[in-house]
């Protein structure tokens, strides 16, 4: 009960408690975030969310779930409108054991009779209970009870109802009396000289509740002059702003038939993942969720395409990893393949409009030197904190998520994706050509995973000697990991050239060269199609198409 206790100590301090209303877990996490000191499960913004009267229609339940889902959003006290207790006093033994379960700090109940309507309704029906009957609700909710910090306050209605300030009065006296731990003095007047007449009777020390919704010059300033009230709960005024939001709005997308002007006034998508605590659960599965293989994807995303001159009008704001192909960029679509895939630890290495970078579930890591430096410098830099095997994806592919499936199945160190259908007219224009051991396996071959050694690779291989084509992607076992890492530091300490390029202009395919050169084994896993790298407006208007169809 430790919010219970956390309530319990706010009402023990010198200082006002302020309480808001919410209606469910994100509203709760509003205002802790702006704040606020606790919670008010307000049975009016709950009932309101489910668009039905604050009459007593929900169940006890409807409000419970409301009210844990609340609880377990935030971190401090929720305290719940449970109205009259939801029956009689059996009803409220029931409840009190529930609410108290599920964590929750303290509960407000009114002396109306069931079923009730809203204090605040203008025509509404006010009637209360009989003093010897809400008596027995409270000393059967004090009895019910397990820990000693759970707080049972007391709502007198006396005053919405009409009966005076005597009646109040008196029944305020009488629920202290039964064990009350603080009373919530109500009122619908729109001044606060009815309230400020009943606190400042008020001799108990029992501590007072107010909720100045109608009364709303009675600011902080003034009811910190009353020791006695304690707490002061804005009671509905976040669903109030939520509907008023939601419609203005709605009208605008109508009037205006889109988005357009509507979108920028809207918070990023990103503040609401990080409102559903998306970050957190993303670490969450990096740290429990455990696959066969702990696989961290690195996507070198640096460098700067603008210059193609079929792609440069659509690259002036963004890299090409962020051209939208039907709805999804292209990286959104490998980061979805990947996590599909099991591969939830992704490093994207990004430079040329780096900005524009800013998909969930993913870390961004800076290149500053992009532009000055080829791509394994860039690369490199996801290798830092890889625990155990690696998976390279060139930032510029789309490909099926069956090609990653049945990597993550081989047992090679190092193991490059290699396509056997380049020499088609769909697949003119090869860049990282490759020769291995063995030729191309016959028929339409998929997915052939191991022990086809890679002899020669890179774009100066010969067309007509090569095997495959390198797709862009590779993947590293822990072992093959520590290789690259251990053969990047000798070639950069040593100052030497790889493949015969200089060190800082290098690209993957020179450096898994050198790694040849040096005796070092590169597999191979041949596929036939089932990818397509877009460097070209013509290539992205072919995936385009490939993904429309």
């Amino acid at each position: 009960m430790d919010k219970a206790r956390k309530l319990r100590g706010l009402f023990a301090k010198n200082d006002l408690i302020r309480a808001v209303g919410a209606h469910n877990g994100l509203t709760a996490k509003l205002v802790e975030l702006n704040g606020f000191d606790a919670v008010w499960a307000s049975s009016l913004e709950v009932s309101a969310s489910h668009a039905v009267p604050d009459a007593n229609v929900l169940t006890m339940t409807d409000y419970l779930n409301a009210a844990t889902s609340m609880n377990d959003a935030v971190s401090i006290p929720v305290v719940v409108d449970v109205d009259q207790g939801y029956g009689n006093s059996v009803n409220v033994i029931r409840m009190v054991k529930k609410f108290e379960a599920a964590g929750i700090a303290g509960i407000i109940m009114e002396d109306k009779l069931f079923p009730k309507q809203n204090s605040l309704l203008a025509d509404g029906k006010q009637e209360l209970a009989s003093i010897p009957e809400f008596v027995g609700k409270i000393m059967a909710a004090k009895n019910a009870q397990v820990s000693e910090e759970f707080m049972v306050i007391a709502r007198v209605e006396a005053l919405i109802a009409g009966w005076g300030q005597e009646e109040a009065m008196k029944r305020a006296k009488s629920y202290v009396g039964a064990g009350a731990d603080a009373i919530m003095i109500h009122s619908k007047n729109k001044d606060p000289d009815e309230v400020v007449e009943f606190i400042t009777n008020w001799k108990e020390r029992v501590p007072l509740v107010v909720v100045p919704t109608t009364y709303y010059q009675f600011d902080e300033e003034e009811i910190k002059k009353y020791p006695s009230v304690k707490m002061v709960i804005y009671a509905n005024h976040g669903i109030r702003s939520a509907v008023e939001a939601v419609d203005k709005t709605l009208k605008e997308i109508k009037d205006t038939g889109g988005i357009k002007t509507v979108s920028p006034k809207l918070i990023p998508v990103k503040q609401l993942f990080d409102l559903q605590g998306t970050r957190e659960m993303k670490e969450a599965e990096k740290k429990f969720i455990k696959t066969g293989k702990e696989v961290k994807a690195i996507i070198p995303a640096a460098g700067d395409d603008s210059s193609v001159p079929s792609l440069k009008h659509l690259l002036q704001d963004r890299p090409l990893t962020m051209l939208d192909i039907n709805g999804k960029s292209i990286l959104q679509r490998t980061v979805e393949i990947l996590n599909q895939a099991g591969v939830k630890d992704v490093d994207v290495i990004k430079g040329y409009k780096g900005e524009a970078i800013n998909l969930e579930g993913i870390r961004a890591i800076e290149n500053e030197e992009y532009s000055q430096k080829g791509i394994m410098n860039s690369m490199m830099k996801g290798f830092d904190d890889v625990d155990g095997g690696a998976l390279i994806v060139f930032a510029d592919i789309v490909f099926d998520k069956a090609i990653v499936d049945r990597l993550l199945t081989c047992e090679e160190d190092i193991n490059i994706v290699v396509d056997t259908s380049y020499r088609t007219e769909e697949y003119d224009k090869a860049y990282d050509l490759v020769v291995t051991k063995r030729p191309p396996t016959k028929g339409k071959t998929i997915l052939s995973c191991g022990s086809n050694p890679v002899v020669k690779i890179g774009g100066s291989v010969n067309r007509d000697e090569a095997t495959h084509e390198f797709i862009g992607i590779t993947y590293l076992s822990k072992k093959g990991v520590e290789t690259f890492k251990r053969e990047y530091e000798s070639m950069k300490n040593s100052n030497s050239t790889v493949n015969g390029v200089q060190f800082d202009e290098a690209d993957l395919s020179d450096f898994l060269q050198e790694l040849i050169n040096r005796g070092i084994k590169v597999d191979s896993m041949e596929i036939s199609r089932g990818w397509k790298d877009v460097r070209t407006f013509d290539d992205y208007k072919q995936v385009s198409e490939m993904l429309a169809n």
